[in-house]
């Protein structure tokens, strides 16, 4: 029998490089979107689902969680090229048949690349990969309900089992998710959150009293002065773009905080504005600071020890009052402060002083900061300390609760915080319990559940048995690739919810199954007739989402009817009726309403125009801490010490890709084309380790004792900090060691992973 892979393969696919782009969209990407649009399916169909893409009572965007304007939006085409690939990629018309499962064995599947994997086309029916067999084969969905209800029966713990989510998951389908796994008996919900913004989360919860942003989309065009740190907005969320070139054409300044120079951060040419086409775009980026990988802490810690000494020289810099009144632990924050020296910090940072001193002199002269970033901040073993740490600084200023102030931490997965809001949580509130026990008369389980990283390890010490994913390529997601394939590999049962084949599917448990499901550009026809459904965007506006195009099966379900079919196959003597919610998403709505806070009339207000805002104390000045009131806190530095011949690496997007998607091979912004397999070097770093362009090496990671080992990668010659390397998900992601997480958070260091470079034999 031949071996599973669970890594992509390592066949080169013939690099090409040029000069780095310093500007992003343009007519370029139109072609590029329109490429991929029609490449996957008719032009009829494509224009279609296009249309519908972002409009009000149209099709929410898979591809990234940024908002739509509240108020007019663009006929012509309210999406970015990345979301038009997403699109692509869901509502193509090739499908994957169970003749295609006949043709391949697992194990040959698991030899193709990624990209080839997701062009291969939507799943079709549901399938069974049965112990010891080496094909996927058709199921009928009533016997895959009976199989999944047989096994977690028979389990001697509800605990032994685990249940995933994918930010993608529709409020209803999550809150349903929830209901019916604590209803069986666990807390075991490890999410997509637990390895991207949970730091974000955690940070924020503990000072302001809400883990989550506390800005709105217009607050971009009042804001003086917008820092992005550790966000590359061009690639990862680029409608972010226009509402940055708004704010700077009301005047706000931009300072840029990233290892890379990206292409995002520098230029924006709206390709609907005739401005820029004939123009040339608008500059974003005012101040540009490179930094080290992981430095941003110091960065901010001297920042806020500069803004300190100018409210001592000058007076007028702080918000007195605010600090007075609704802040605590001011006075010994700034005692801590103090005691930071600005030489050092600028050396630890890899910033020159005089390049913080003009960025920090934004910060002194104006109080309406906006501060952004993503996971750039959050993959660190720091990086709930220094998320604090910029809490700090906008609290110095008073730039929260303000209009054009405040915190943007930039979600990924279209609604991750929606899944959240909805009780995806293996740490749920106490409120939340209480609230499902009173509405549906059950004792939820009350001890804490295991997290993404606790996940992985009960399953490869056999302590959970069955693994369900609602959504997501878990294999390739998570870190330690090698260590969580075995784990998933000693389940008994593997059970992955999809729309379309991935390598989850290729590493699994004894007995295995894929559930193909409804896509968002899918109708969506239940027993009352057609339904929508509804997502949370990155700043909490709720708003609805409902298919236009014909499935390109009639053996899918959606995500509600097949956890509704779990549920009935499953639950023993519930009296709640699974078919009848169901029938009518609106039955669902209703209890998510008596359930979940800020839901109230929720039916009647997910029908309005763009949705509704959920309630956001912080953005009110109002703290809903134990004290009431807004937390300095007190942020330890430490920092990565690095031998001679170690390099601090970071995973990161290419241009095509959105997560562990792969839209095409190329890196368009960064200049990099038809390769994946390649980490970045400074070229003084290469010429000491005597390693020459396009020189295949081998990436090994020792922490704990255990050698990890990324073979065959390309070098290539980039602008990074010295001693700083970067290189792709998911091919680098069997460097990030299981045991190595953000403290508290418990979010995967994928952004500061100890490697050292070894030429290839």
């Amino acid at each position: 029998m031949s071996k599973i892979n669970p890594q992509p393969p390592t066949d080169f696919t013939g690099i090409e490089t040029s000069k780095p782009a310093n500007e992003a969209a343009g007519f370029t990407a139109v072609l590029s979107s329109m490429k991929h649009i029609f490449g996957a399916m008719p032009v009829n169909r494509g224009l279609k689902a296009l249309f519908k893409l972002n409009q009000k009572e149209g099709v929410d965007c898979p591809s990234c969680a940024w908002p739509d304007p509240d108020g007019e939006r663009s006929k012509v085409a309210e999406y970015c090229e990345n979301g038009a690939k997403a699109i692509a990629e869901e509502a193509t018309t090739r499908k994957v048949t169970p003749v295609f499962f006949q043709k391949y064995s697992v194990a040959e599947l698991s030899q193709k690349s990624d990209y080839w994997l997701g062009q291969q086309g939507r799943l079709t029916h549901p399938l069974v990969l049965r112990e010891g067999h080496t094909h996927y084969e058709k199921i009928s969905w009533e016997e895959s309900f009976k199989l999944i209800g047989n096994q977690l029966n028979s389990l001697l713990s509800p605990d032994e089992a685990i249940f995933y989510t994918s930010g993608r998951t529709s409020n209803e389908a999550a809150f349903l998710y929830q209901l019916f796994i604590r209803m069986y008996g666990t807390n075991n919900m490890p999410d997509c959150s637990n390895m991207c913004h949970e730091s974000s989360g955690s940070a924020l919860g503990e000072t302001l009293g809400l883990g989550k942003g506390s800005v709105r989309l217009d607050d971009f065009e009042k804001a003086e002065v917008i820092m992005i740190l550790g966000q590359n907005p061009g690639t990862n969320h680029p409608r972010m773009l226009a509402a940055l070139e708004k704010a700077k054409r009301a005047g706000a300044k931009i300072i840029s905080i990233n290892p890379l120079i990206e292409a995002g951060l520098l230029k924006f040419k709206h390709p609907q504005e005739m401005r820029d086409v004939f123009f040339g775009g608008e500059k974003l980026t005012d101040i540009y600071l490179q930094i080290r990988i992981n430095g941003d802490l110091a960065l901010l810690k001297a920042m806020n020890k500069l803004l300190l000494e100018a409210e001592r020289k000058f007076g007028n810099v702080f918000d007195k009052d605010f600090l007075i009144n609704q802040t605590e632990n001011y006075e010994n924050y700034i005692k801590s402060i103090e005691n930071e020296n600005l030489e050092q910090l600028s050396t630890i940072c890899g910033i020159d002083l005089d390049d913080i001193k003009a960025a920090t002199q934004l910060l002194i002269d104006h109080k309406k900061i906006i501060v952004c970033w993503a996971m750039g901040l959050t993959q660190h073993k720091n990086s709930v300390v220094t998320i604090r740490e910029l809490v700090n600084l906008l609290l110095l200023k008073g730039s929260i609760g303000i209009e054009g102030g405040g915190t943007c931490p930039v979600r990924g997965h279209s609604n991750v915080q929606g899944d959240r809001t909805m009780g995806i949580y293996e740490k749920p509130p106490k409120v939340l319990l209480d609230n499902l026990q009173k509405v549906f008369g059950f004792e939820p389980p009350r001890k804490h559940g295991f997290d993404t990283i606790e996940a992985i390890k009960a399953m490869s010490e056999g302590k959970a048995k069955v693994f369900v994913a609602m959504g997501g390529n878990f294999l390739s997601a998570t870190p330690d690739t090698e260590f969580t394939a075995k784990a998933l590999q000693s389940c008994d049962l593997t059970v992955q919810v999809s729309t379309k084949l991935n390598r989850s599917h290729l590493v699994h448990g004894k007995t295995a199954l894929i559930l193909p499901t409804l896509g968002r550009t899918d109708l969506d026809i239940q027993a009352d007739g057609e339904q929508f459904v509804s997502v949370e965007d990155s700043m909490g506006v709720v708003h609805s989402s409902k298919g236009v195009l014909e499935p390109i099966s009639d053996h899918l379900l959606s995500e509600p009817a097949i956890i509704a079919g779990i549920a009935n196959a499953t639950l023993k003597g519930t009296s709640l009726d699974w078919d009848k919610l169901v029938a009518n998403y609106d039955n669902i709505r209703d209890l998510i309403e008596k359930t979940i806070t800020g839901f109230e009339k929720y039916n009647q207000r997910v029908r309005q125009d763009g949705g509704f805002y959920l309630p956001n104390l912080p953005r009110e000045r109002n703290f809903s801490t134990d004290t009431s009131k807004a937390k300095f806190s007190i942020n330890e530095l430490k920092t990565v010490q690095l031998l001679d011949n170690e390099y601090l690496m970071m995973t990161i997007r290419s241009h095509d890709q959105f997560n562990t998607t792969i839209y095409g091979l190329d890196d368009r912004y960064r200049g990099i084309y038809n390769e994946r397999r390649i980490i970045m070097m400074n070229e003084t770093d290469m010429a000491e380790a005597k390693l020459d362009k396009y020189q295949v090496v081998n990436l090994y990671n020792n922490h704990g004792g255990v050698e990890r080992v990324a073979e065959k990668f390309i070098v290539v010659p980039y602008n990074i900090p010295r001693k700083c390397v970067a290189t792709y998900f998911p091919e680098a992601n069997v460097l990030v060691p299981i045991d190595s997480f953000a403290d508290i958070s418990k979010t995967p260091t994928s952004k500061s992973v100890v490697i050292t470079i070894n030429k290839a034999v």
